[in-house]
């Protein structure tokens, strides 16, 4: 099977044109491919960064329940505290009424 002139020249221009277009355009748009992954993993190490950063700021907020939960074991307390402060008071006010600075 022999190409004739007509075959020959066909076969040359889209040679030419995948050697001069297609590879070029290939390689190019792998490039701007490459670049942009590269963007995207340190992007992703940036987020990462920061992930761990709120990570171990928000570390503590489990620790915030156990301190409701002694507030609220705390206010029975609170209050006989306020209530005791208050029978001092009013006897500190009785003694000064008096005249009695002892």
């Amino acid at each position: 099977m022999t190409l004739t002139t007509t075959g020959l020249v066909i076969w040359i221009v889209l040679l030419a044109i995948i050697v001069i277009v297609i590879v070029p355009l290939a390689v190019s748009l792998l490039q701007r491919a490459l670049r942009a992954a590269r963007n995207i993993e340190a992007y992703l190490a940036d987020m990462l960064t920061a992930g761990l950063g709120v990570a171990s700021n928000t570390a503590a907020i489990p620790a915030l329940d156990d301190t409701i939960a002694v507030a609220v074991a705390m206010m029975p307390v609170a209050k006989d505290i306020e209530v005791k402060t208050g029978a001092v008071a009013d006897f500190m006010a009785r003694r000064a009424a008096q005249g009695n600075p002892q």
